[in-house]
């Protein structure tokens, strides 16, 4: 299996998942580099995306190259299912201005705007043909992790318009998704504007990161009960993340070769991070700050023994869309403002 296939194969397992967790706080004896312990919630003051301008007409139809390699000609956008595992297809199709044009969403898809829609995703995540065509969309925004090969060829037998989207998210790939995106339905100027505003809101998040005289070690941790805790590494996703605040990620500084790695006392004592960033659900999944602390390492790290932990809901903190500026800030704030974050 190919790295870039083991790290999409990663990030799909993960996206299954939502993660939050109970608020503690410990001693300052040995405090990390911010100053600051206990634990905090990076929150978005408000999860929509907002729309980067008023309803656009598509011009239609427009034949764009699928991420599964098939060139695909969209006729209507007039009824859109956008379903992935991060939410970050119907984030865009939303912020694009084409909110009115959605018939279908994903459990991941979660924003008040379109919470009535009905979803097309089971529990974990899977996507359901019968559920999908029963909506008759005329287009269908998805990626290649989301459909197994046989809902694909379901899909293709009962003539649904699908266009596959590339599952991996990461920093680099918000403006080349939001612009894929855009070019599928038929409305290119608005993917180079929702691109422009976007790029803007993370650079405007980054410089506004509190300078530090020595940049914190910040740690991704991956979640789900005991069975299952991994440390992030380069490729995850996250280290671009904590780059964004100025800091180092410790998974990549203390020698990690893959996305994710399963944790070791070793390896966490050796990453020795500075602050803990986790999804919401994983923490609580694990029992929150007294679970956390009870993974192998932890309570010997910086981190654990000054229980700084940042959390984050997951629907969030990897779906790198049109939120993505907005998400850099809100982490800035709960890293190195905690009291007010």
């Amino acid at each position: 299996m190919s790295r870039s296939v083991g790290i999409r194969a990663v990030l799909a397992v993960l996206a299954l998942f939502l993660v939050a967790g109970t608020a503690a706080c410990g001693t300052d004896s040995g405090a990390a580099a911010s100053g600051q312990h206990g634990l905090s919630t990076a929150n978005l003051t408000d999860i929509a995306p907002e729309p980067v301008g008023p309803p656009p007409t598509p011009v239609l139809p427009a034949t764009v190259r699928s991420f599964d390699g098939a060139d695909v000609t969209v006729n209507s956008a007039d009824r859109i299912i956008a379903a992935d595992r991060y939410g970050t297809l119907i984030q865009t199709v939303y912020a694009l201005g084409l909110g009115a044009n959605l018939v279908g969403r994903s459990t991941s898809g979660v924003f008040p705007a379109i919470a009535d829609l009905p979803i097309v995703t089971g529990g974990n995540g899977s996507l359901n043909v019968e559920s999908i065509l029963a909506l008759r969309p005329t287009v269908f925004l998805t990626d290649s992790t989301s459909a197994t090969p046989a809902v694909r060829e379901q899909l293709r037998a009962a003539g649904v318009t699908v266009v596959y989207f590339d599952p991996q998210r990461s920093m680099a790939g918000v403006a080349p998704q939001i612009e894929a995106v855009a070019a599928a339905l038929g409305v290119p100027d608005r993917g180079q504007a929702l691109t422009k505003r976007t790029r803007d809101e993370i650079a405007a998040a980054e410089a506004s990161v509190p300078a530090q005289d020595k940049p914190l070690n910040i740690a991704f941790v991956y979640l789900r009960s005991s069975a299952i805790t991994m440390l992030a590494g380069p490729g995850s996703g996250a280290d671009a993340l904590i780059a964004s605040l100025g800091a180092h990620d410790a998974g990549t500084a203390a020698g990690l070769k893959e996305p994710f790695t399963t944790i070791t006392s070793e390896a966490m004592i050796s990453a020795a991070p500075d602050v803990l960033l986790v999804m919401t659900d994983g923490l609580k999944s694990i029992g929150g700050l007294d679970g956390l602390l009870k993974v192998p390492g932890i309570a010997q790290t910086p981190a654990g023994r000054n229980q700084r932990v940042v959390q984050m809901s997951d629907s969030n903190l990897l779906s790198f869309g049109p939120n993505t500026g907005r998400v850099v800030a809100a982490l800035s704030k709960a890293v190195y403002d905690p009291a007010h974050a």
